[in-house]
């Protein structure tokens, strides 16, 4: 927005944007056709992101990241979602690198976050599976110890990084009549994992460069060491404890994506001819956009003050949902309308607004789907 600035943004903070959005104009913009096409991006873009020091930017510098908080994180997504780039380091550094960082040991955070943060390791989070999405409870992924391993038997799908993932956090039931307290989240390095193979990449309607796949697992076996937490049964409790932050990162998108979508048809209907002058003249134009920036401008005041909680600890599972929720709701909605302002050009895909309307849908399911969300705020009104 002109003339804001987030309460959490500092000079430091605004230097990395600046660098991190000639990376993706540099590196992913030129080449974004193409990797839309094969359904990921080249592997080498994880080294090179490494070596830029976008990777782990919020793991501590002793396990070779850069030190930083959330906010480095969150000012990473905010300008890739500006440049339209697909890139999972969400997952990759917002969200399994801080399951590491938060429940690993020692031994396990330098085994994995220094690769994670040069690149040598992309890092995926595996929940999803063919008969159970927002329903962890309901998870069928096996793993049984024996002797100082684990043998992890299941499917899962839907998984962000799941093509490139050299390291995946796989959520399973140690003790399939435990309900949420048979759960636990187990490591494993697929390049070591006999039994390990990945299905097919999915085609999708949106976001369509980031790779998305399904993982199989037949009597894989990893070390016992590889258990997050050291202590079976806590995996449910260790999710519930990280996803506010995951929600966080996708109401952050969201609301640039807002404004993105806002600026791009100020510029379209500034220039599109229309009855002998500019549809910007139009009246109808110019409440519909007057419109959507209040609701991006509503959208990014309530993101902030989420992000300020966030960064001293405070903020509540239930209002994580509600940002969740609402920005990727009206995210769609404003989407809707800058294509809509677009006529026929907004509906071909050379045209960023197209794309844009494609790769907004998802933000209502992934995180927990919102209607899910909804259920955890009512849980705290009802």
């Amino acid at each position: 927005m002109e003339n804001y600035t987030s309460p959490w943004m500092t000079e430091e903070l605004q230097m990395l944007a600046d660098s991190a959005r000639k990376f993706f104009e540099r590196e992913f913009v030129p080449h974004q056709e193409r990797f839309d096409e094969q359904g990921y991006i080249d592997r080498e873009l994880w080294n090179k992101a490494g070596e830029m020091g976008i990777l782990c930017a919020s793991v501590p510098e002793e396990y070779g990241g850069g030190g930083g908080n959330f906010a480095h994180e969150a000012v990473l997504n905010i300008e890739m979602t500006r440049a339209l780039v697909n890139f999972g380091i969400g997952v990759h550094s917002g969200i399994v690198a801080h399951y590491i960082l938060a429940y690993g040991t020692e031994e396990q955070k330098q085994r994995w976050l220094p690769r994670m943060a040069t690149g040598e390791m992309v890092a995926a989070i595996a929940m999803s599976e063919p008969g159970a999405g927002s329903d962890l409870k309901s998870i069928k992924t096996r793993a049984v110890r024996d002797g100082d391993e684990y043998v992890i038997n299941g499917s899962k799908t839907f998984i962000t990084n799941g093509y490139h993932a050299d390291l995946v956090c796989v959520i399973t039931k140690t003790d399939p009549d435990a309900g949420s307290r048979g759960v636990s989240l187990i490591m494993v390095e697929t390049e070591k994992a006999d039994g390990f193979r990945r299905g097919r990449i999915l085609k999708k309607i949106g976001q369509k460069a980031q790779d998305t796949a399904e993982l199989f697992f037949d009597d894989v076996r990893v070390p016992a060491d590889n258990l997050l937490g050291m202590e079976e049964g806590k995996g449910f409790y260790q999710l519930m404890q990280q996803l506010g932050q995951e929600r966080l990162i996708i109401a952050l998108s969201a609301q640039a994506s807002m404004h993105k979508a806002i600026e791009l048809t100020t510029e379209y209907v500034k220039n599109r001819q229309v009855f002998g002058k500019s549809l910007a003249e139009m009246q109808n134009t110019r409440f519909k956009l007057a419109e959507c920036k209040t609701e991006a401008t509503i959208a990014t005041n309530f993101v902030d003050q989420c992000m300020v909680k966030l960064l001293a600890g405070e903020l509540d599972p239930a209002t994580a949902a509600m940002a969740k929720w609402w920005t990727s709701q009206k995210n769609c909605e404003i989407i809707d309308e800058c294509l809509q302002l677009h006529g026929g050009y907004g509906y071909v895909l050379e045209y960023p607004i197209a794309r844009m309307y494609a790769n907004a849908r998802v933000g209502k399911i992934y995180g927990g789907s919102n209607e899910i969300m909804k259920e955890l705020v009512a849980r705290t009104i009802l």
